[in-house]
């Protein structure tokens, strides 16, 4: 298989990645064919899963003029995957000029593109790093240098722990971010699941066998076991809702009945 030259020298080309699968859903072209493949697969038990993929950052960046209107200027985004369009950044920068921003994935494809579209800005970079390693993400050179943790920050795990078993103890991940964040500080969360949405409990198993053959697993999991994650953090109304109706502003997800799949929500930390 040939390697194209934006490819990192050492990952496997046969092996799925949970971000590149991602990126081909929002039409991106930092895919392999083994991506592509595993993506069809998942798109022919769940037709939806592009829409589920839009809406999700529509959420994404609905969340993000939040923070920014209430006053946040950083953000760390774990789990960021390959840059396209709409970017936390440039949503950030538009709505508070100099935000500063940390992005952090540990898939080589993703720290590479990431760092090539970020070459030339100051306030915003990449830490390659591991969500089940907080103190590796706190303590990232990137992190150290544009986020000051005396200060609110929006703490983005946008359609990242669904790749955490219950064994990564993916609680325990958000709690360790939780305590090093500051008063004020807000949690912005998407996650995937077959509770209150289109999706049946056999395509949601369907799904999940697809994405045994990729770098991570894909675990559903119920309102109740997602609501642990936003322990310590006090809900922003609407609450823990589906992606698209969390304060919608008209993008068109509403419409689309795949835009009520999985779970979001906002939390601030008192």
């Amino acid at each position: 298989m040939e390697r194209p030259s934006w490819a990192p020298q050492g990952i496997d080309l046969t092996v799925p990645s949970v971000s590149r699968i991602y990126d081909y859903y929002l039409g991106g072209s930092h895919n392999f064919e083994a991506d592509r493949e595993a993506a069809r697969k998942a798109i022919g038990i769940m037709p939806g899963l592009p829409k589920i993929m839009q809406a999700n950052r529509a959420f994404m960046r609905r969340a993000v003029r939040y923070a920014a209107g209430s006053g946040i200027n950083q953000f760390l985004d774990i789990g960021s995957g390959i840059p396209t369009f709409g970017n936390v950044h440039e949503v950030a920068e538009e709505a508070v000029p100099g935000a500063r921003v940390v992005y952090v994935d540990n898939d080589p494809v993703a720290v590479a593109h990431s760092r090539a579209v970020l070459e030339d800005r100051e306030t915003a970079a990449i830490a390659a790093a591991d969500l089940r390693k907080p103190k590796e993400i706190l303590g990232s050179p990137e992190a150290r240098r544009l986020l000051d943790f005396g200060k609110p920050v929006a703490l983005l795990l946008v359609a990242v722990l669904h790749f955490m078993t219950e064994d990564d103890e993916p609680a325990k991940a958000v709690a360790e971010l939780r305590d090093a964040l500051a008063p004020g500080s807000l949690l912005i969360l998407t996650h995937a699941s077959t509770e209150g949405g289109p999706i049946t409990a056999k395509q949601g198993d369907e799904v999940q066998d697809v994405y045994r053959s990729a770098t991570s697993p894909l675990v559903m999991r119920s309102r109740a076991e997602v609501e642990v994650f936003f322990d310590g953090f006090e809900p922003v109304e609407p609450g823990l809702v589906s992606m698209a109706d969390w304060r919608p502003d008209g993008e068109g997800e509403q419409e689309d009945p795949w835009g009520y799949t999985g779970f979001a929500g906002v939390g601030r930390k008192a």
